[in-house]
């Protein structure tokens, strides 16, 4: 209590304290009441955020750079997956169109044994080509069939458009096919002739695929009676005559029919069913007697 009086009693004290209480009080009524700031509040405020502006948004820049790379990084993995994906699905979309393709043949090649082995009761085997030879003397392809697969020389080739050849050679593991392209019947080493005749007509019609046309790439049928019903678009097949090509091994078909030599016959001008095209597969035909 005494050095309460005493406190009192310095008066320049007293009237500090006094001053520091009611600055007090009112700076809390002040802040109580009022919305806006005195010009030292905004002057302390502003300098504040400057400098909390300064320092924070460079951090803030930096930080973001930095994930920014990590995102960079993580994008630039996820691309070279998607190349890999799109890689994947190119070469696999490729296999399936090459297998799709295969399947498309054999299920032709199919087709056309089911149909063909109805008529005739012939067994095909299928046969992948090797090699192809277009030199007019020697127009000969290989095919990966050979006498361990019961393939023997003579033997008829076909695509699933018509014949092909004969067998010529055999070896253990493949076989040539001696192409109708090399057929000539001034040539005794060419093509043997095919006995033939017009599919519907069989008993109405005959004559002799003897020769090819280098130039037209046209079959000549000769020896055809000069009474024959043949005509324009007649389908001709082999015959069976003969025994070397088995019947109704489609040929090709008439584009037109002439007087034969001495006017005592007729000529046939055939167009080839088979084409002699780059053939990728072709079939051997086995007739019951050559079967394994």
């Amino acid at each position: 209590m005494l050095k309460l009086f005493k406190l009192f009693s310095n008066k320049r004290l007293f009237i500090l304290l006094i001053t520091l209480v009611l600055f007090i009080v009112v700076m809390g009524i002040s802040l109580g009441t009022r919305k806006s700031l005195s010009w030292p509040e905004n002057f302390v405020r502003d300098t504040t955020g400057f400098v909390q502006n300064v320092f924070y948004k460079p951090a803030g820049y930096i930080a973001g750079f930095f994930e920014d790379i990590g995102n960079l990084k993580n994008l630039a993995e996820e691309n070279e997956r998607l190349k890999i994906t799109v890689a994947q699905y190119t070469r696999e979309k490729v296999q399936y169109n090459i297998l799709a393709a295969r399947v498309a043949e054999y299920e032709k090649l199919l087709r056309f044994t089911r149909s063909q082995s109805n008529k005739y009761n012939y067994e095909y085997h299928y046969a992948q080509v090797i090699s192809l030879t277009t030199e007019p003397s020697n127009n000969t392809l290989v095919i990966d069939l050979g006498a361990r697969d019961g393939v023997k020389p003579n033997m008829s080739v076909i695509s699933e458009k018509g014949l092909v050849g004969i067998i010529s050679q055999v070896s253990n593991f493949t076989s040539t096919v001696k192409l109708l392209t090399m057929m000539d019947s001034s040539d005794p080493n060419s093509q043997p002739p095919i006995a033939a005749t017009a599919f519907g007509k069989i008993n109405q019609t005959f004559g002799m695929v003897e020769r090819y046309d280098q130039q037209t790439q046209r079959l000549i049928m000769t020896r055809i009676d000069e009474k024959d019903p043949m005509a324009v678009n007649d389908m001709i097949i082999s015959s069976g005559i003969g025994g070397l090509y088995p019947q109704g091994l489609i040929i090709g078909t008439v584009e037109s029919v002439g007087v034969g030599e001495f006017g005592l016959t007729k000529t046939a001008v055939i167009k080839p069913a088979a084409g002699f095209e780059d053939w990728k597969s072709l079939l051997v035909v086995f007739t019951p007697q050559e079967e394994q």
